[in-house]
């Protein structure tokens, strides 16, 4: 029995089939794009190619997706198409195959609004209970397919996880204002407080909720990072940050500076993953503790995995004013 990787050209679909052949374990990797990864070309909206590789598979990663990048680029059918249309694909598939686990990956991206406090609040603490509000037709979907991942468990018994990533892409930020004021390792060793984890991270997570899928039934869990702050430093972290970073970690700021780095001023949200780990058994190894120990010894604090699988972007077009066009 195999497992099926969506989505294996990407920088997750990629992670992902790299460790599982490494280890020397079954998986078959599609893609409507060719790569080395990619056993099979094909779309997840096309249940004849979809039902034909389903066939001997045990647990299903689907990690295909449009993304926020491809907002400005792509329709709002587009999106319905490969994000909800193809997710209702694959999961009508691996009930009739008699699948496992179904691993959808979704993002953070889904909370939306309500990641953005009002000016004067406090920075939001970002749990699996906070109701998503999504902003653009990326959120929507990610939201739409993960309702039906729930239906496709209470309806079929089919054992879902629903793993909402923050970032772990290694591009630029979208946010011209960051980019012109933080290099992109600046801005990443910052986000690896509050939002951002590593991709080799984010392996672990999947491989795991596949294997507790079918003891756990449905989950949905926040994937990011461990943060180091409570819900105590909420109101200091969005009037100034850097205070409370160097109370806990009285190096830190130094330690940028030898980097010509600074620390961001303010922090809007928090992610916590504290149900991940319960839950999953999940031990993210990469936090800011790790980045300001690599800062110390000189290294980068990107895992093997992420420096292999690299950057990829978004888009075959390359843009003027940044990585892709916000909408």
């Amino acid at each position: 029995m195999s497992i099926l990787i969506t989505g294996s050209a990407g920088h997750l679909g990629e992670a992902l089939m790299r460790t599982l052949r490494t280890a020397g374990r079954p998986a078959k990797g599609i893609d409507i794009k060719a790569s080395p990864f990619t056993d099979y070309v094909g779309s997840i909206g096309d249940r004849d190619f979809i039902r034909q590789h389903m066939r001997g598979i045990k647990s299903v990663i689907h990690a295909a997706t449009l993304h926020k990048p491809h907002v400005a680029t792509h329709t709002n059918q587009d999106f319905i198409d490969t994000n909800l249309t193809g997710t209702l694909v694959l999961l009508e598939e691996a009930v009739a195959a008699g699948v496992g686990s179904f691993i959808f990956t979704s993002t953070t991206s889904a909370f939306g609004s309500a990641l953005t406090p009002a000016p004067g609040e406090p920075a939001a603490w970002v749990t699996e209970e906070v109701i998503p509000i999504p902003k653009n037709i990326y959120g929507v979907t990610k939201v739409a397919a993960e309702g039906l991942c729930e239906l496709f468990f209470r309806k079929h018994r089919l054992p879902v996880i629903v793993l909402r990533t923050s970032r772990f892409f290694p591009e630029a930020d979208d946010d011209a204002a960051i980019r012109g004021k933080y290099g992109i390792a600046n801005t990443q060793a910052n986000e690896m407080l509050y939002r951002r984890v590593d991709i080799e991270d984010i392996v672990s997570a999947h491989l795991l909720a596949m294997e507790k899928a079918p003891h756990l039934g449905f989950g949905r869990y926040i994937i990011s990072a461990t943060t180091p702050f409570t819900r105590e430093d909420l109101t200091s972290l969005r009037a100034n940050a850097p205070q409370v970073v160097s109370r806990l970690f009285p190096e830190a700021e130094a330690l940028f500076a030898m980097q010509n780095w600074t620390l961001f001023p303010h922090i809007d949200r928090v992610y916590v993953n504290q149900l991940a780990m319960k839950d999953l058994e999940w031990r993210p190894k990469y936090d800011f503790q790790h980045v300001l120990h690599c800062l110390r010894t000189e290294k980068d604090f990107r895992s093997p995995l992420a420096i292999e699988v690299g950057s990829k972007g978004y888009h075959s077009t390359l843009f003027e004013h940044g990585p892709y066009p916000v909408e």
